[in-house]
């Protein structure tokens, strides 16, 4: 599993970005994990799962048993390499493009999940966008209402229209970040969605534990995905990842194993809480 510290400089124009365009590619542990049988028999829905951390939790909980769905926006050739990979690991893959921000959509990626494998025990709400301004004054009105529909939006209609397929022992799983705890200069508006996101968190953990479901969140540091090039400049994604305390990005793979922990039931006394997968930033919360 390759770990590079240093990242030659790129940029996408495009968002979302896409993984096979970046180099080096992502590492979503796709030829060494080695699963163990957590997850055997469940089957998740992961979120923005065409790609980065969203591609490396389908991969990982694929190798431990479960079947996976993957919601994506418009990042064909990327879902398609991660449904191959799912299937490769001998589970079954279905993929869901279109926006989940809207309502009808998510409604009708929750019937369609539930109708291909007949229940859920897993859902992952990963999908995320971001975009950077210096300045508070240069943060659109537009820009912040694309970004809650994306980050926050979406995990609320997807979570509830998902929510009566949900047993017990089920497990909902968040991707908050960093910055919803120490902040970001340039990312407000995005640094808020993921403050959101911790209280939603906890707040839906409290709501449904009577019911046997299981709420927790990651908040990862900087790690190497496609929402990096596509979002920062080149030059600033060569310096991508040097400031934590291990002075360099992580890759999703490293992260996958997190979601796995909380999504088994390794993790069966924990709910409404947030592991922090950062390179060893020390955060309050």
């Amino acid at each position: 599993m390759s770990t590079p510290k240093d990242l030659p400089p790129q940029h996408q124009e495009r968002q979302p970005g896409l993984e096979s365009r970046m180099h080096p590619k992502p590492d979503s542990g796709a030829d060494d994990y080695v699963g163990s049988g957590r997850l055997d028999g469940k089957v998740a829905l992961v979120t923005g799962g065409d790609s980065g951390i969203g591609r490396a939790i389908a991969v990982a909980f694929a190798r431990e048993g479960a079947d996976v769905a993957i919601a994506y926006l418009d990042e064909h050739s990327d879902a398609k390499e991660t449904v191959r990979l799912v299937e490769d690991a001998g589970r079954k893959c279905v993929s869901l493009a279109g926006d989940l921000a809207d309502v009808g959509h998510a409604e009708a990626v929750a019937a369609r999940v539930v109708d291909a494998f007949g229940r859920l025990d897993i859902l992952v709400n990963n999908a995320a966008e971001q975009h950077p301004q210096s300045s508070l004054e240069d943060v659109e009105a537009e820009q912040v209402e694309a970004t809650f529909r994306t980050n926050v939006f979406a995990m609320f209609h997807l979570t509830r229209a998902l929510l009566p397929h949900l047993g017990k022992g089920a497990a909902i799983l968040n991707t908050t970040s960093v910055t919803a705890y120490r902040g970001s200069a340039h990312l407000l508006d995005y640094s808020a969605t993921k403050g959101a996101i911790v209280s939603f968190t906890r707040s839906l953990a409290l709501q449904v534990v009577k019911r046997g479901i299981r709420v927790n969140g990651v908040a990862p540091g900087p790690i190497w995905t496609p929402l990096i090039p596509s979002t920062f400049t080149a030059e600033e994604v060569a310096e991508f990842g040097k400031k934590t305390p291990m002075g360099r990005p992580g890759q999703p793979f490293e992260v996958a194993a997190g979601y796995v922990f909380l999504a088994s039931d390794a993790a069966s006394y924990i709910t409404g809480q947030i592991l922090h997968i950062n390179g060893g930033e020390v955060v309050n919360g």
